[in-house]
């Protein structure tokens, strides 16, 4: 795999594109919130993209469509709350795109699987699985989605995409993006949890991809598969948690997948109860992987010093065990992948780093569709921010784990 590689050429093309750029050189001067808070990121999208906000009360939600309608970033206390969103201010201020890829930022995105591999529909054929033959769509990066509906608490996207995987197979597809701003009783009914005295925001997406082509997908030529991915803030005391299924390695498969950079150190890597536990504070570059009988709808993390607790519901369908695998090389197994993964930004060989950010991650299935045939991945993210006392009882919950066993693991 050249997942190095990626991100040592990755640094390099960012740093040199925006070097020259400062944030406060920006159209943020008549901004009347400090950088960090919602009200900040509102205004510096605002003033050089077109926006589509979401909102009930203090529950905030910021789409981008240039950026294939992707959440930029959210709040559960207005415009002077906390931004939960990460964003590349530097890059989006330059208003210059890079080769291979655009990283604004965004805590939820929609891409499309697998990354590598014979299947691969970002490396061209008989390409080396380099970081110079590396490049994402365009319709994935630097192409907007269509926003075709919207209301206060709703925003809908279209696109038609064509893509071509690395054994030349061709798939047309539309893909369809509605993201729904929840709301406190509908939070409450979905995670059997109270939110009273406690600050929350929540948003559900369906993200549904469609056969248009006149071809069956076959395994045998690639399948596609809808991949999410979110961009989030760290701090020294953010760490990921991911409640799994008990069972035997034999019959599902191990509790956690750390091959992706290296084998993640025993200091930041925790399986406690059956619960993974990942540091997330965007000081050491790694990332996991869970399987997809391992996989529980949920994942989550907390943020203890700033009194978060983020929660990620993914409906994956039961017993499907086929997944793209996105190792850069050729496959022995290439639906052997992970249903879940989270990512820890961290500096380079070379001292540089484009974040820092950590990321939560979910995928759909390998999608074997007929022509018209279209599966929709759904999932869920929440914010709460609140006493720990309130914090700790939706994460002993939902994710079966209480947040002073969540501070012993590290």
């Amino acid at each position: 795999m050249k997942y190095t590689a990626c991100v040592l050429g990755l640094s390099a093309l960012l740093l040199a594109g925006c070097q020259s750029m400062k944030t406060e050189d920006s159209p943020q001067e008549d901004i009347l919130f400090g950088k960090g808070t919602y009200g900040y990121d509102k205004g510096f999208l605002a003033a050089s993209l077109e926006t589509v906000e979401l909102k009930n009360n203090d529950a905030a939600v910021l789409l981008v469509p240039a950026y294939q309608g992707r959440v930029m970033t959210s709040t559960c206390e207005g415009d002077s709350g906390f931004s939960f969103g990460w964003i590349n201010y530097d890059l989006i201020a330059s208003g210059k795109l890079v080769e291979h890829i655009n990283p604004f930022g965004g805590e939820e995105r929609f891409w499309i699987g697998p990354e590598g591999g014979q299947y691969s529909v970002y490396f061209e054929k008989d390409k080396s699985f380099d970081f110079e033959n590396w490049f994402v769509p365009p319709s994935l990066d630097t192409e907007a989605f269509e926003l075709v509906s919207q209301n206060g608490t709703q925003a809908v996207f279209k696109k038609e995409i064509v893509l071509r995987n690395y054994s030349a197979t061709e798939f047309k597809l539309e893909v369809t993006r509605e993201v729904m701003l929840l709301d406190r009783k509908q939070i409450g009914k979905l995670l059997d949890v109270s939110t009273k005295k406690i600050s929350v925001v929540a948003y559900e997406s369906r993200n549904t991809l469609k056969n248009t082509g006149s071809e069956k997908w076959e395994k045998e030529s690639g399948l596609l598969s809808i991949w999410m991915l979110g961009m989030l803030i760290p701090s020294p005391e953010v760490t990921v948690i991911i409640p799994v299924k008990e069972g035997s390695e034999a019959e599902l498969g191990p509790q956690v997948n750390d091959e992706y950079f290296g084998k993640v150190s025993a200091d930041r890597l925790k399986v406690v109860d059956n619960n993974v536990l990942f540091k997330a504070d965007g000081k050491s570059r790694g990332k996991i992987g869970i399987p997809p009988l391992r996989a529980t709808r949920y994942m989550g993390s907390y943020d203890g010093e700033n009194q978060v607790l983020t929660i990620l519901e993914c409906i994956l369908p039961e017993g499907q065990t086929d997944f793209v695998n996105s190792a850069w090389a050729l496959q022995d197994n290439p639906y052997g992948g992970d249903a879940l993964n989270s990512y820890n930004d961290g500096p380079l060989e070379d001292g540089s780093q484009m974040g820092p950010f950590y990321e939560l991650e979910s995928s759909s299935p390998a999608l074997a569709l007929k022509p018209a045939e279209a599966y929709t991945h759904l999932q869920r993210t929440y914010h709460f921010s609140g006493k720990r006392s309130a914090l700790n009882k939706i994460a002993k919950k939902v994710l079966g784990m209480s947040l002073d066993d969540v501070d012993a693991a590290f």
